[in-house]
């Protein structure tokens, strides 16, 4: 006999399916898209190094950072965000985040042209979101969005001395706290 089961067609039936499955996968608008998990050692520190500063830095509860392992979902997919913070603690056995008020994606040559449009404006439809944030993982720069009401236009800091406001959750974070060390070999 011969069983098939069917693809799922919702970001809900997506993260059901998806559950336990080998590889890495993302859900966008209808379709599954094969997230090839290959980054540089650059992208590892810097999702690793801000992980741990908004970690230590934030209270559990209420907020409950994550890493690309754990998805958000939008009106019309799904997504693996390199970092995530969610304002509601949810449930432990909860496949996305249930509010999130940060996500951020570090920059990889082959995700850049999506993190900087499709995935802006996706994450931008959610209502609970205020901060979004994209690394660069070759020079010490960020681009912001920010959200209070309306959305803003990214803003650019760039250098070690350069800081990130994020008052959605009362944190300013240097650039030198994600960058140091990372270009002086290289």
């Amino acid at each position: 006999m011969n069983i098939q089961s069917r693809l799922p067609t919702t970001p809900d039936e997506f993260l059901r399916w998806n559950e336990g499955r080998e590889g890495k996968w993302d859900f966008v608008e209808g379709r599954i898209v094969d997230m090839m998990v290959k980054v540089s050692r650059n992208h590892a520190i810097i999702a690793a190094r801000l992980t741990t500063i908004l970690g230590q830095s934030l209270p559990f509860p209420p907020f409950t950072v994550s890493t690309a392992d754990f998805g958000v979902k939008t009106a019309r997919s799904v997504r693996y965000p390199d970092v995530m913070v969610d304002q509601e603690r949810g449930s432990g056995a909860d496949l996305a985040a249930a509010s999130p008020v940060l996500i951020a994606e570090v920059l990889s040559r082959s995700t850049m042209a999506i993190d900087f449009n499709q995935k802006a404006q996706e994450y931008q439809t959610l209502g609970s979101l205020r901060h979004y944030l994209v690394l660069a993982q070759d020079e010490p720069r960020v681009w912001l969005w920010s959200q209070d009401g309306v959305w803003s236009e990214p803003s650019m800091t760039e250098g070690l001395e350069g800081e990130i406001a994020l008052p959605a959750i009362g944190l300013t974070i240097r650039l030198m706290s994600i960058y140091s060390g990372l270009f002086d070999q290289q």
